[in-house]
C-alpha cells in the first residue's frame, strides 16, 4: 500500500524558530491528533518516520515534524531543552486543524521531549515515550558515548551536520532542564504509555523502569522482548498497538494500513 497522503506546513515556535512539519489527514478518527516528533539527528521526511505516520494516521491524522536544527528547519539544536517550544508549536498546529483531541508520540530524544512538553506546557490528551533517557548525561553504552561526542566536541558536530544535516549549539545548557525523570509525574492525569525494548542499545532497561516509577497514574509500561532502539526498529505491528492505545480516547473504526 503506498504512504498516505502528506500535506507540508511551516509553523513558529514562541521563541521564534521556524519548524518544518506534515500533516497526513486522518484514515481513522476524525477528531484525534497524532503529534509525531522523532529521534535526535532524525527527520519526518526519513522513510522509517513516514511509514510509521503512515501507520498511525490510521488511527488518526498525524502532525509529525523536525526538531529545531534538524533537516529543514531552523535554529540550532538544544537536544531536548527548547524542544519542547517545537513540540508545542506541533500541538498548536492540530488543534488548529480541527482535532479536538491531540496525542504526542515520540522516540529517544523525542521521548524526552513528548514527557517534559506534557509536563511544561500541557495541552495533550495523551502521551506515548519510545525509547526515550530518564535522565539527562547518560554514557553507559557505547552509543550514547558517540552521541556525547557528537553533541560536545566541535568535530563531532561538524560530523553531525554534515552527515545528519543536525545542527548543535555549541553551548552547554544554562541551567540543566528537568530530567525526563523529574518531570515525568507531573505529566498525570493524562494517561502515559512508556516503550521500551529488551535490545535497546542506547538505553538499558532501567531508563524505562525509573521513568515509570517515577510516573503517576494512569500509566502503562511495554517492555518488548527483541526490541532495539526508536523509530529504526519499530515494527508496523508495534506501531499499530501503540495506535491502538491511543485510539482508546474515542474508539472509532480501525482502517487498513
Amino acid at each position: 500500500m503506498p504512504l498516505a497522503a502528506t500535506f507540508s506546513a511551516t509553523l513558529m515556535t514562541k521563541d521564534g524558530v521556524r519548524i518544518d512539519a506534515a500533516h497526513t489527514p486522518s484514515r481513522g478518527d476524525a477528531g484525534l491528533g497524532i503529534v509525531l516528533a522523532h529521534g535526535f539527528t532524525g527527520s519526518w521526511r526519513e522513510p522509517t518516520t513516514r511509514r510509521i505516520a503512515h501507520v498511525l494516521s490510521g488511527f488518526g491524522g498525524v502532525v509529525a515534524f523536525d526538531f529545531r536544527g534538524h533537516g529543514r528547519s531552523g535554529g540550532l539544536s538544544t537536544v531536548g531543552d527548547a524542544e519542547v517550544l517545537d513540540m508545542d508549536a506541533a500541538v498548536v498546529h492540530a488543534r488548529s486543524v480541527g482535532y479536538a483531541r491531540v496525542a504526542t508520540v515520540g522516540f529517544s530524544m523525542g521521548a524526552a521531549v513528548a514527557v517534559r512538553h506534557a509536563a511544561l506546557h500541557g495541552g495533550t490528551d495523551a502521551v506515548v515515550a519510545v525509547s526515550g533517557p530518564a535522565r539527562w548525561y547518560y554514557r553507559g553504552t557505547r552509543p550514547m558515548r558517540q552521541v556525547h561526542w557528537a553533541i560536545e566536541k566541535a568535530p563531532g558536530r561538524l560530523a553531525a551536520r554534515l552527515a545528519k544535516r543536525t545542527r548543535i549549539r555549541s553551548t552547554s545548557w544554562d541551567p540543566v532542564p528537568l530530567a525526563p525523570h523529574e518531570a515525568v509525574a507531573r505529566v498525570s492525569p493524562a494517561p502515559l504509555l512508556i516503550v521500551h525494548g529488551d535490545a535497546d542499545h542506547f538505553f538499558p532497561l532501567e531508563h524505562a523502569h525509573q521513568l515509570f516509577e517515577a510516573a503517576r497514574e494512569p500509566k502503562e509500561l511495554w517492555i518488548e522482548p527483541g526490541y532495539g532502539h526508536a523509530e529504526s526498529a519499530a515494527t508496523p505491528d508495534l506501531v499499530r498497538r501503540i495506535g491502538r492505545w491511543i485510539s482508546r480516547l474515542s474508539p472509532a473504526r480501525e482502517v487498513d494500513r
